[in-house]
């Protein structure tokens, strides 16, 4: 098996990780291990997890990942929405790119900036939420929502990935604005392992390519 760390944002993408994910690639020979990034650390040794507020919580947990040399490959699962502001790349990005094309730029200059071929960046587009819109039905019926999937289903032809991603109208934005009962380490995972996959893969092409890369480990 391949060993292969996954800093995650949340208990939502740990689970996601670990349960749908993580079961898909280890029948390839993979074995993702999701860790949460660590927000704070007391002397202690305490550590807090869960949410990021700087750049350098992520550097630093990606470079003592990166440090164990049995990993093939480290790699993350982290919003591109909210990203702070000393994110690597996020001071030269352009407004007039679109999504897909600022969140490779900024996966490009995490590269650039831990400078380790092992390191395989992925931000999710724009929040992990978009993977739900691949299904807007299974989300109605989860949430038990009446009307749900047809008011975040979004234009038609617009994929998941590219769901508009302001204040109000980031996809988790959306469906709590109509189901405030969404509770996204529960549904989340949930709404995905039933979705599976290939069907995430086929609406989400940004999140595709990353399991590809991660599923071309083993070559």
């Amino acid at each position: 098996m391949k060993r292969v760390h996954v800093l995650v944002e949340g208990q939502t993408e740990e689970t996601f990780v670990r349960s749908v994910l993580g079961s898909h690639l280890a029948s390839r020979g993979v074995l993702l291990t999701p860790i949460l990034v660590a927000t704070k650390r007391v002397k202690s040794g305490r550590k807090f997890k869960g949410g990021i507020h700087s750049y350098g919580q992520v550097r630093r947990d990606l470079l003592r990942l990166l440090g164990d040399s049995a990993a093939v490959a480290v790699t993350t699962m982290i919003d591109f929405y909210g990203l702070p502001r000393d994110f690597p790349g996020a001071a030269s990005l352009s407004s007039a790119a679109s999504s897909m094309e600022r969140v490779s730029h900024l996966e490009t200059a995490l590269s650039e900036d831990l400078a380790d071929p092992r390191l395989l960046p992925y931000l999710s587009v724009h929040e992990f939420e978009a993977l739900l819109f691949a299904a807007p039905e299974e989300v109605e019926q989860t949430l038990t929502r009446p009307g749900l999937a047809s008011a975040i289903g979004g234009a038609p032809g617009v994929p998941p990935e590219e769901v508009n991603d302001g204040e109000d109208t980031h996809p988790a934005a959306r469906i709590l604005s109509l189901a405030p009962h969404y509770r996204k380490a529960l549904h989340g995972p949930l709404i995905t392992s039933r979705v599976g996959l290939d069907q995430l893969r086929r609406y989400c092409p940004h999140f595709s390519n990353w399991v590809g890369r991660l599923e071309g480990l083993v070559d």
